[in-house]
């Protein structure tokens, strides 16, 4: 079955995409709803994180301290890369066990992450899409959607690869501005990975 990454930088809009391809009968697999998830589900994950920064950790509901986290890594590119060095293993470990219980009649699956080029699991795909949008679209987007600042945006984008550091691992592209049609560039790929 042939696996299909699909990123794009915040404010892309690649969760949208991924709906258009969800409504062609296509499996989603979210990364970064389902890391979420893992890191209070995944037993070999949170014994990493409570050893590598701590029982605190953790709050006694088995609930993750994200303030504990966040003081440690957010402006720590080395402690981030410690929990990413973590987490990006039980995300491989479940997106193998996920794609493995999908009937083989269906003709390709998406894996849908924020790092897929950061974390290198692009490489695990046979194919990947970057979406795309111009940077002010994408800024004024989050700003919306969070309620945060231009600033506070920047600052999140600045964790990740620019589009142009995107592009040239990526081998397909989706135009997300409002002067293009998401739902026909994604026909157009989704019949081109029918008859892959």
């Amino acid at each position: 079955m042939l696996k299909v990454g699909i990123t794009g930088g915040i404010g892309s809009g690649k969760t949208t995409v991924c709906k258009v391809f969800e409504t062609l009968g296509i499996p989603v697999f979210y990364a970064d709803a389902v890391a979420k998830q893992l890191m209070v589900t995944d037993l070999i994950l949170i014994d990493g994180v409570k050893s590598t920064f701590g029982e605190e950790s953790y709050l006694e509901n088995g609930i993750l301290n994200n303030k504990h986290i966040a003081s440690i890594v957010f402006n720590n590119q080395l402690e981030l890369d410690k929990l990413n060095a973590l987490v990006h293993p039980a995300v491989f470990r479940a997106f193998d066990k996920w794609a493995a219980e999908i009937p083989s009649s269906v003709p390709y699956t998406l894996k849908e992450a924020a790092l897929l080029f950061e974390s290198g699991s692009y490489k695990m795909c046979d194919k990947n899409i970057l979406v795309t949008a111009p940077l002010t679209l994408k800024i004024n987007r989050v700003m919306q959607r969070d309620a945060v600042s231009a600033e506070q945006v920047q600052a999140r984008m600045d964790k990740q690869f620019t589009d142009e550091q995107k592009a040239k691992m990526a081998d397909y592209f989706i135009d997300n501005t409002e002067n293009t049609s998401v739902i026909l560039q994604v026909l157009d790929l989704h019949q081109q990975f029918l008859n892959y």
